[in-house]
């Protein structure tokens, strides 16, 4: 694997990104969101800066997104149920 230089903001950013989704369990989305960048963003960060800067932090996060993928069938079938029962 070729390392890549990152920016020190970028970095801050990524371990910022990294800390929020390992303590609320949150979404790529409301990661997003919150930091004010986009879920390509958000999912570049931690899928492959964040395994360059801090490997034990990119291992916990990885069981957060596949946690959040395998439960996104129910979170879209709790938002359509919402919209056509005049919900969020």
């Amino acid at each position: 694997m070729e390392l890549v230089c990152v920016k020190p903001d970028i970095s801050q950013r990524v371990r910022a990104l990294a800390e929020y989704i390992i303590e609320t369990g949150g979404t790529v989305r409301a990661a997003g969101e919150r930091f004010g960048v986009s879920k390509s963003t958000v999912h570049k960060d931690l899928t492959e800066r964040l395994e360059q800067l801090d490997r034990a932090a990119w291992l916990r996060v990885q069981g957060v997104l596949e946690r959040n993928k395998a439960e996104r069938h129910l979170r879209g079938g709790a938002a359509t149920r919402a919209k056509y029962r005049g919900g969020a």
